[in-house]
C-alpha cells in the first residue's frame, strides 16, 4: 500500500530528514520518502490508522507542530501567502521595537525601559523558536535548530549581551522567511505542470456538447476545444483547423498549425478556431497527467550527494554541540573566565545548525528539475539529474532521434533512356501495393507532384528486396540490387557515396534508373552536436540502420563515434565500450528496441515521439523530440551539480573558519549569526539560480 501525506508546519530540512528516517524504520513500513520543498511524504507499507497515529507521534517528537494530512483530504496544502504575510508583519513590528531598544541603549545608555524593549522585541521575533523549543523538549528532542537558538540567545541575555541576543533571532527569522520564499519559488516551478490540467470539457453526447468533468472523458469520445481553452486529453483533431500553443509542454515558442487528422497532446492551448478532438487517452492517462506525476515524483528521488549530506548532518550537529560544551567548561576551569568561554561556546551553538547545507543541496536539484520541466524536459529523479551532470559522452540512436524518422525521395537518376519523371512514375506504379515505408514515400512523392502512373498487374512483393509487377505485358521491377541480380539484371558501379535506400527500376529486363529514399536529418541535429563538442562531450551514434547510411550521417554531423547495423544487445555492448573509452555515457533514443540500452546506459533519454517502452525505460524525456533538448538538459545538469558542490564547499569552509576563530576567542556572536543566517541566505540564493533558463532557452 502506498499513501501520500501533506506535511504541514515543517520548517526545518534537517528535522524533515530525521522524520523520514524515523518513519522508514517502522517494522510495517517498506519505505518513506520526504520531499521537503513540496512538503510531501510518500509512505509504502502496511498503513493502518494505528500506524498513522504512530507516524504523527514520531514526527511530533522531532518537530512539535507537524501535521500529517492525507493528500486526498488536504484542501490547502501549503497556505504560503497568508503565512508569509504574518511572518513579515511580526518581523516588521519586531524590528521597530528592536530599533527603539538600540536607540535607548546607545544614545542614553541602557535603562529599564530599554531592557524591556529588548525583551519585547526578542519575544516578538523569537516567539516561534521559543514555542517550538518548549514543545520539542517535551518530546525529548534536544538537537534541533530551535533548541540551539534558544540556548544561545538566553545565554547571551544572561551574559548581558542583549542586543546580540535579539540580533540572533532577528537574523534567524529573516533567514527562515528567505528560505520559505526560495522554496516556494522552486515549488511553483515544479507544480506549474499541475496547473495545466483541465477540469471541465465540452463532451459530445447525443449529438450535442455538454459540460462535464474531464475525468468522464473516455477513449473514442469527441470533445470540443474553444479558442483560448487548453486541450484536456491526448487525441486526434476530428474537425476544424487552428494553431495551438505548445510552449507549456515542450518549451517551443512557435505555435503549431493543426487540422483534421493531426494528433494533439493535452495541456496545449487552442489559439484560433474551435476544433473537435477524438480522445485517444483518458484524462488521467494523457500527457499532461504523466508530466505532472513525473515531475512531482522526480523531486522525491534523491541524488547521492543529497544522501551524503543527510548522513553528514547526523554526525555533524552532535559533534559541534560536544565541542561547544567542551569549549565552555574546560578553558573556564583552567582560566576561571567563565563569561568569555561560555560566550565563545554560544557562538558555536549559533552556527552549528546544518539546515542551510541540508536544504541548499536538494533545493538546487529541486530547482533544476523545475527549470528543465519549463523547457519540456522531464527528469525522473534528482539522481538522473546528478548522473547527467557527470556524463562525458552522449550516444544517439539515428532514426527518429538524429533524423526525422520519415522517409522521402531525395534523388532520382535516369540511366539515359527515360526522363527522371518517367523513372519515378514507373517506380510509383510498382510500389502502390506495398506498405513498406520506402514504398509509401515514393507513392507520396508522386502524388504530391501530380505525377501520374499506369496501374500494373500481377504485383508481388519480395520481403526486404522490393516489388515485381507486370505492365503492358512486360516485367517491372523496383527494388534492391539483390532483386535485380536475382533477375539477371546487372547493376552499374556508383562512384558517389550514397546515404539512403536505393531503389533500382527495370522494365522488360533492362535497368532504366534508380531512386534514392532517405531519412532527412533534423534541422537542429548539427547545432546540437556542435554545442556538445564545445562542452567537451564526446558524441556517438548507434543504429540498426545500414553501416553506409550511419557513416554518411555521422560524417555530415561531425559525430565522433559511429556504429551501424546493430541489434539491441549489440547497442548495449557498444555503450560499454564507449563508457570504457570516455567515461559515463548517456543514450538517447525513441524506439522499442532502445529499451535495453536506455536502461543500461548511465542515463537514458527518450524522445516523447517515441515508443512507450522507451519512455518507461528512460531517466529523462524530451517533450519536443529535438536534439537541442539534450544540450539544454546537459547544461541544466552541469549547472545544478556545480552549484551543489559550491554550496557544500562554501558552507563547510565558512563554518570551519568560524569554529576555529571561536576556539581562539576572536568572533562575536554577531559574526556567528552572520556566518549562519548569512551563509544560509547565500546558499539558497545560489541554489535558485538554477531556475534561470534565459540563456539556455536561446540554444
Amino acid at each position: 500500500m502506498e499513501k501520500m501525506y501533506i506535511v504541514k508546519n515543517l520548517d526545518c530540512a534537517h528535522c524533515g530528514g530525521k522524520i523520514e528516517a524515523a518513519i522508514a524504520d517502522f517494522e510495517e513500513i517498506e519505505s518513506a520518502s520526504l520531499n521537503f520543498p513540496m512538503r510531501k511524504l510518500r509512505v509504502v507499507g502496511e498503513i493502518t490508522p494505528a500506524t498513522e497515529k504512530k507516524m504523527l507521534r514520531t514526527a511530533r517528537k522531532i518537530e512539535a507542530e507537524v501535521e500529517l494530512v492525507p493528500e486526498a483530504e488536504a484542501e490547502n496544502a501549503h497556505g504560503e501567502e497568508g503565512g508569509m504575510k504574518k511572518e513579515l508583519l511580526s518581523l516588521a513590528v519586531g524590528v521597530l521595537v528592536y530599533a527603539a531598544a538600540l536607540i535607548l541603549d546607545h544614545v542614553i545608555d541602557l535603562n529599564v525601559p530599554g531592557l524591556i524593549l529588548y525583551i519585547i522585541s526578542y519575544l516578538i521575533l523569537g516567539y516561534g523558536v521559543l514555542a517550538a523549543t518548549v514543545k520539542n523538549l517535551r518530546g525529548g528532542n534536544f538537537f534541533d535548530e530551535n533548541f540551539l537558538m534558544t540556548v544561545a540567545t538566553i545565554g547571551a541575555f544572561i551574559l548581558g549581551e542583549y542586543s546580540e541576543a535579539v540580533g540572533v533571532v532577528l537574523f534567524f527569522k529573516i533567514g527562515e522567511i528567505f528560505e520559505d520564499y526560495a522554496v516556494n519559488k522552486s515549488r511553483r516551478a515544479i507544480t506549474a505542470a499541475a496547473g495545466l490540467k483541465v477540469d471541465e470539457v465540452d463532451l459530445l453526447r447525443d449529438n450535442e456538447f455538454v459540460r462535464v468533468h474531464s475525468d468522464e472523458v473516455a477513449v473514442g469520445d469527441i470533445i470540443r476545444v474553444k479558442p483560448g481553452e487548453r486541450i484536456a486529453v491526448d487525441g486526434t483533431v476530428e474537425s476544424g483547423e487552428t494553431r495551438i500553443d505548445t510552449s507549456a509542454i515542450n518549451g517551443e515558442p512557435v505555435p503549431l498549425s493543426v487540422r483534421a487528422g493531426d494528433e494533439v497532446i493535452s495541456g496545449c492551448i487552442n489559439m484560433n478556431e474551435a476544433i473537435t478532438v477524438c480522445a485517444k487517452a483518458a484524462a488521467g492517462d494523457s500527457m499532461i497527467a504523466k508530466i505532472a506525476e513525473a515531475v512531482e515524483t522526480a523531486s522525491e528521488t534523491k541524488p547521492e550527494i543529497d544522501r551524503f549530506i543527510t548522513r553528514f548532518a547526523k554526525v555533524y550537529t552532535p559533534v559541534v554541540i560536544l565541542i561547544a560544551a567542551a569549549t565552555a567548561i574546560i578553558p573556564s576551569l583552567i582560566t576561571g573566565d567563565w563569561s568569555k568561554w561560555v560566550y565563545t561556546a554560544l557562538t558555536f551553538l549559533v552556527i552549528s545548525c546544518p539546515c542551510a547545507l541540508v536544504l541548499s543541496v536538494p533545493l538546487a536539484y529541486f530547482s533544476g528539475i523545475g527549470a528543465a520541466s519549463r523547457l519540456g524536459i522531464l527528469f525522473k529523479g534528482g539522481n538522473a539529474l546528478e548522473a547527467l551532470g557527470k556524463v562525458k559522452a552522449i550516444a544517439f540512436d539515428k532514426t527518429g532521434t538524429i533524423t526525422n524518422g520519415s522517409f522521402s525521395v531525395t534523388n532520382v537518376k535516369s540511366y539515359g533512356k527515360l526522363t527522371e519523371e518517367q523513372i519515378i512514375s514507373l517506380c510509383g506504379a510498382c510500389e502502390t501495393a506495398s506498405t513498406h515505408p520506402v514504398a509509401v514515400s515514393i507513392v507520396k512523392y508522386c502524388a504530391d507532384r501530380g505525377i501520374k502512373h499506369e496501374a500494373p498487374e500481377k504485383i508481388r512483393e519480395y520481403s526486404g528486396r522490393g516489388v515485381a509487377a507486370e505492365l503492358n505485358g512486360k516485367q517491372l521491377l523496383c527494388g534492391s540490387a539483390r532483386l535485380m541480380n536475382e533477375n539477371g539484371i546487372e547493376i552499374p558501379h556508383e562512384d558517389e557515396k550514397i546515404s539512403g535506400s536505393i531503389v533500382y527500376v527495370s522494365f522488360g529486363g533492362e535497368l532504366l534508373g534508380r531512386v534514392i529514399v532517405s531519412d532527412s536529418v533534423k534541422a537542429g541535429s548539427a547545432r546540437a552536436i556542435e554545442l556538445l563538442k564545445k562542452m567537451g562531450i564526446k558524441t556517438a551514434m548507434l543504429t540498426g540502420d545500414k553501416k553506409e547510411n550511419a557513416e554518411a550521417t555521422a560524417s555530415e554531423l561531425g559525430i565522433d563515434y559511429v556504429r551501424g547495423e546493430l541489434m539491441p544487445n549489440e547497442k548495449l555492448e557498444e555503450i560499454g565500450r564507449i563508457r570504457e573509452k570516455y567515461g559515463a555515457v548517456m543514450f538517447v533514443g525513441d524506439g522499442i528496441n532502445d529499451g535495453p540500452v536506455l536502461a543500461g546506459a548511465d542515463v537514458g533519454g527518450a524522445m516523447q515521439s517515441g515508443a512507450d517502452l522507451a519512455l518507461e525505460a528512460a531517466d529523462a524525456v524530451f517533450m519536443n523530440s529535438e536534439p537541442d533538448s539534450v544540450v539544454k538538459a546537459k547544461k541544466i545538469a552541469d549547472r545544478t551539480l556545480r552549484i551543489s558542490y559550491e554550496n557544500i564547499a562554501f558552507a563547510l569552509v565558512i563554518k570551519a573558519a568560524v569554529l576555529v576563530l571561536g576556539l581562539l576567542g576572536i568572533p562575536s556572536m554577531w559574526f556567528a549569526v552572520f556566518a549562519d543566517s548569512g551563509t544560509a541566505m547565500l546558499l539558497i540564493l545560489n541554489s535558485i539560480r538554477v531556475l534561470s533558463t534565459k540563456k539556455i532557452e536561446k540554444i
